[in-house]
């Protein structure tokens, strides 16, 4: 249970409602973040609903476009795309070498400029690396949202022990949050 002090008997603050962000919200992605948290457990759940959105759109790379970029003609190339767990807990998309010994989008650069690299792959190539940036940037920024949503929960947890202590007169213990690897 989230205590919260009473809404409209203060002067002072007035808490922003749902009505004020409907005018910020552009796109369907964003109604999650602009709405008027009350507390720790909507933080909670609003960082749990990224990491999984994150996670869902690591599954579709690796369901839908991975496959593409590693079959055949690609497969005959010098540079593939592959998956890179990182030690925060994602995973983003790397061009890389085929002997692992070098990656990043210079590689891929040079395999565009390679007179040997078939002209009739350069178009999709050219959409590969579209597509694996765009992707990185939606895993990049669910897994930031994510983790910033916890460490705000965090934040509203200790607020409340605060805001607890000093209403009741005892001293509330701040629950640990629940840290996953977002």
């Amino acid at each position: 249970m989230t205590a919260s002090p009473p809404i409209g008997h203060s002067t002072r603050f007035v808490a922003l409602e749902q009505a004020d962000f409907q005018r910020l919200e552009h796109a369907g992605y964003l109604k999650g973040l602009l709405q008027p948290f009350k507390g720790k457990g909507s933080l909670v759940t609003w960082a749990s609903q990224c990491a999984a959105l994150r996670d869902d759109v690591i599954g579709l790379a690796q369901r839908r476009v991975l496959p593409q970029a590693r079959a055949y003609p690609f497969s005959l190339l010098d540079v593939q795309l592959a998956q890179q767990a990182t030690g925060a807990g994602t995973t983003f998309l790397r061009w890389r070498n085929l002997d692992r010994s070098s990656m990043g989008v210079a590689l891929w650069e040079a395999l565009l400029a390679n007179p040997a690299t078939p002209a009739s792959l350069i178009d999709e190539l050219y959409a590969i690396e579209l597509q694996r940036i765009v992707l990185n940037m939606q895993i990049s920024l669910t897994h930031s949202i994510a983790r910033q949503a916890l460490e705000c929960a965090s934040k509203a947890a200790q607020a409340e022990a605060a805001y607890l202590r000093r209403v009741h007169g005892h001293t509330a213990a701040v629950p640990p949050t629940t840290k996953e690897s977002p």
